[in-house]
């Protein structure tokens, strides 16, 4: 079958992970352009990962090349820009967390991605990361018997780009960075059971004074098929990454531990390469992951969106997915500013979610 050509936006963090993932886990897919704001990032990445073509914009990439797929890697603040702009040149669209900044946002990618008939599939991770799927396994093959709590942590000393610490870019700290991920994992580990309140609490610990966002976030989630879901998540946590989630029913308990529980054991006098993601010294005892991307589902996913549109099938995460993980992220930073428990649906417009904690008000819609 002809390969699916991606065009990626980003050249990025991210983007290397996806471009990674494409190179040595995609066959069937084919990157043939590179956009990031800046050409000469745009240029330094094509040349990195042999891409034919590069673009400072997103509008010219879209005119000259033929793709059938664009992998949305930009800041947050970007996102609907981008989604707007591919659907309605009828590309397939492949789009990092969170899916937008605002509900309002995430409303209006969704509506022109299904009047462009296009597929917008959201890219969570966690619901393909190999560890994570043999644990959700396990439960659905009632090794836990019924299960009555979830806890996800993802957790790491700060992010790479300046622009995560930005509100008016990111719309959000910790909770908009990696609690995402969490909120995704407890949907798809309870096949979408909706959430029916949330109770958060944050704080800014470690970077305050580079960032009005929250470094650190608790948030409970309650479900409407009784189970409790729990995620922790942290820009303060020094040591490198840490990505963990525990699974506990009436019957048994599974653990799940994507980083320290993926890596060799390693003592060194003076240090050596790369570790994992955020350590920031090799000196002494640390934690040495190998195949960090595969281990984190990014393979998996890409994999499985290329076929959805090779075979036009549903994806296993789209848009609406995304959206309904950014309405609980509104509700957590709605409950850890007016310090109360907050029921779903909620639905409170503001300019970015960060602001119902910043500037709490105790009018709720």
């Amino acid at each position: 079958m002809k390969r699916v050509k991606v065009a990626l936006l980003g050249a990025g963090f991210i983007a290397d992970i996806h471009m990674e993932s494409y190179t040595r886990f995609v066959p069937e897919a084919e990157v043939v352009a590179v956009y990031a704001r800046n050409a000469g990032k745009a240029k330094a990445f094509a040349d990195r990962h042999h891409i034919a073509q590069h673009f400072s914009s997103i509008d010219e990439l879209l005119q000259q090349v033929d793709v059938d797929v664009v992998d949305i890697c930009l800041p947050n603040f970007l996102h609907k820009e981008a989604t707007l702009k591919a659907a309605a040149a009828g590309k397939h669209i492949i789009i990092e967390k969170p899916l937008a900044v605002t509900l309002e946002e995430a409303d209006e990618m969704i509506a022109a991605c299904d009047a462009a008939g296009v597929k917008l599939m959201y890219a969570e991770e966690l619901c393909f990361a190999p560890k994570y799927e043999r644990a959700r396994k396990l439960v659905e093959e009632g090794a836990v018997g019924e299960v009555y709590l979830l806890k996800q942590s993802e957790k790491h000393s700060g992010p790479h780009s300046d622009w995560f610490y930005d509100i008016n870019q990111s719309g959000g700290g910790v909770l908009m960075d990696m609690g995402c991920h969490g909120i995704a994992w407890f949907r798809w580990m309870l096949k979408n059971s909706k959430a029916v309140s949330v109770t958060a609490s944050m704080k800014t610990v470690l970077h305050k004074n580079r960032t009005r966002g929250e470094d650190n976030s608790v948030v409970i989630i309650e479900f409407e098929n009784g189970v409790t879901g729990v995620v922790e998540n942290s820009w303060a946590k020094q040591g490198g990454m840490d990505d963990r989630s525990e699974i506990h029913g009436l019957d048994g308990v599974a653990y799940a531990d994507l980083f320290t529980g993926n890596s060799v054991l390693a003592y060194s006098k003076n240090g050596y390469g790369y570790a994992m993601e955020k350590t920031d010294t090799t000196v002494g005892w640390s934690f040495c992951i190998f195949e960090e991307a595969f281990n984190q589902g990014y393979p998996q996913e890409l994999k499985h969106f290329i076929e959805c549109v090779q075979y036009d099938r549903e994806p296993l995460v789209t848009g609406k997915d995304g959206r309904a993980v950014l309405e609980i992220i509104y509700a957590a930073y709605a409950s850890a500013g007016q310090g109360k428990r907050i029921t779903l649906p909620f639905n409170q417009q503001v300019e970015k979610p960060i602001d119902l904690w910043l500037t709490p008000t105790t009018t709720t819609k």
